[in-house]
């Protein structure tokens, strides 16, 4: 193997935990034989359940789908084979439209499939009893079944086996969100049925959120991934565990509650959490009410912010409204600078957690920007999963509205979910003086470069006006800095240092480069949703010294 191969696996294994390689091990070879036994008796505790969040809707016909922009039927494609990715795949095993939209007038469609998917996935056996899509399935099917509606008898049976298989098979070798989704599949299905074996469900399900929950919902509400995607996602799993668990505590028998002490606590501590995952929610929205894209990020994987915020409402959970203003994120490490007329999301946090960067992308410094309610800069978007070059185009440097040295990426992601040697933010200060609204911060990822080199940038956003300083110290070879414009805007290069900003509100805003040695305007495309690639336009400034300041101005409406 070639050194410098041999450098890139070390940087990307010695950052995770003993578990994360003898859980690989222990997940490879314990093969376990699925469990047939009967069903245990159902909990009749429907009592007080809310209506979820909601999808769009992806079963278009009683056996045709459509997940990532792709349809596809069932008729044609089965259950697996390599005729769809393996992420079309597990959606397919999710069984996310039994909640979706309008699913009340898909209820026999609903239960056909339910039951067409027993018939022909057998116990343990195919991508839909991987440990997520059976997660993620076991939670859809209580669900549907809390809504008032009856499972039959042949899918009620299955879900028993599924959460023996499920307990059986944790993903304790990859943690984060997938040891996450598990323990919320064992806490819905131990909520669902009784006795003795549910009680062990609820037990284990219970014992990994006491631990997982603190680790991975940051002081400020933010999920620890630091994806703005997997955040929503996290939100809904937090609304829905509440929502069982509330259930739960109203059931006939509640005295078999098994660990009722951390149930208790959960109840009791929960809200106050969720109200910061909502106000983090809010914080790193648009004006246009969803997300911006940091890290792997897309629209239609979480339901809409606003299905996710009314579900909030009708847990009874304060809306925060923190998150309208500008604030800094400390923990999780964004920054969100707000005026009437603008909002900027900056980027000053690490990568992820150290042991789990999968979803991580080369975007450290990068910002998004709105202006009189439309998206005007935006970050790349993902677009696919997997290993494959556009994938990792996505994920570096490059493709983010940040700066980028000697045509490397701040941090090293390859492969599909992999990250070696990483870049830290530091030196981040968020303040305000006379009216205008200030950040700035530094990071160390070009420090392994053969002459090491410093990023920083300094924003100052004032009512019209918008100011961004990049500075590069140390030697370089290039250094660029890139600004990809949302699809709708439209740019005119008026001369060598100035362009113009055409918004679809017919607003315009001059933008002039002081220090650049060229300044390009290039064809690009945005990726807003899985599936998808909207062209968009990218303005390249190199660098002709150590520094370049970006400045946008506008008229106010």
């Amino acid at each position: 193997m070639p050194l410098n191969k041999i450098f890139r696996y070390w940087h990307t294994l010695r950052y995770l935990r003993p578990v994360q390689f003898y859980g690989r091990l222990w997940f490879r070879f314990h093969k376990p034989k699925p469990s047939l036994d009967p069903a245990p008796s159902i909990r009749k505790c429907g009592l007080g359940w809310q209506e979820p969040a909601a999808r769009a809707q992806s079963l278009v016909g009683p056996d045709r789908f459509l997940f990532l922009n792709e349809e596809g039927a069932l008729a044609s494609l089965g259950w697996d084979c390599e005729q769809r990715s393996k992420l079309w795949r597990y959606n397919q095993h999710y069984f996310d439209d039994l909640n979706a939209e309008q699913a009340d007038s898909r209820v026999d469609w609903h239960r056909s499939l339910m039951q067409r998917w027993v018939a022909e996935n057998p116990p343990g056996q195919g991508s839909g009893w991987e440990p997520y899509p059976t997660s993620l399935r076991i939670v859809n099917w209580v669900k549907w079944a809390m809504a008032g509606r009856t499972l039959p008898e042949d899918c009620l049976e299955s879900l028993a086996v599924q959460a023996r298989w499920l307990a059986r098979r944790l993903e304790i070798h990859l943690l984060g969100n997938h040891l996450f989704a598990n323990a919320k599949a064992l806490v819905f299905a131990g909520s669902y049925f009784s006795g003795p074996e549910a009680e062990k469900w609820l037990k284990t399900g219970f014992g990994i959120l006491e631990r997982e929950v603190p680790e991975q919902i940051l002081p400020d509400g933010g999920h620890f991934e630091r994806s703005t995607m997997y955040h929503a996602l996290a939100l809904e799993d937090m609304l829905d565990l509440l929502n069982i668990l509330r259930c739960l505590e109203r059931a006939d028998r509640p005295t078999v509650f098994c660990e009722r002490r951390l149930a208790s606590q959960f109840l009791a501590a929960w809200p106050e959490l969720i109200n910061k995952m909502v106000g983090w929610l809010n914080a790193m929205r648009h004006p246009d009410g969803e997300l911006s894209f940091f890290n792997d990020a897309a629209l239609g994987i979480a339901p809409p912010c606003e299905s996710l915020l009314a579900y909030a409402r009708r847990l009874n959970i304060e809306i925060s409204q923190a998150g309208l203003n500008s604030l800094h994120l400390a923990e999780s490490g964004y920054v969100r600078l707000a005026k009437p007329e603008a909002c900027l999301v900056f980027d000053a946090a690490p990568v992820g957690p150290d042991y789990l960067p999968g979803h991580a992308h080369a975007d450290t410094l990068s910002l998004e920007l709105s202006l009189f309610g439309q998206r005007v800069f935006v970050n790349s978007g993902t677009s696919e999963y997997g290993v494959g070059t556009e994938r990792l185009r996505q994920r570096g440097t490059a493709a983010h509205n940040t700066v980028e040295v000697n045509g490397t990426n701040s941090s090293e992601v390859w492969s599909g979910f992999r990250v070696a040697r990483r870049a830290y933010p530091g030196k981040v200060k968020v303040y305000g003086s006379g009216g205008s609204l200030k950040s700035e911060a530094c990071h160390d990822g070009y420090q392994r470069l053969a002459t090491p080199v410093s990023v920083c940038r300094t924003i100052e956003l004032n009512e019209n006006r918008l100011e961004i300083e990049d500075a590069v110290e140390g030697q370089f070879e290039t250094s660029v800095g890139r600004f990809y414009s949302h699809p709708s805007v439209q740019i005119e290069k008026v001369d060598q240092s100035q362009l113009v900003l055409k918004l679809p509100g017919h607003q315009r805003v001059r933008v002039h480069f002081e220090g650049a040695a060229k300044i390009e305007v290039n064809n690009s495309t945005w990726h807003p949703r899985f599936g998808v690639a909207e062209p968009n336009q990218c303005i390249a400034v190199s660098f002709m010294g150590s520094r370049v300041l970006t400045t946008l101005e506008w008229s106010q409406r």
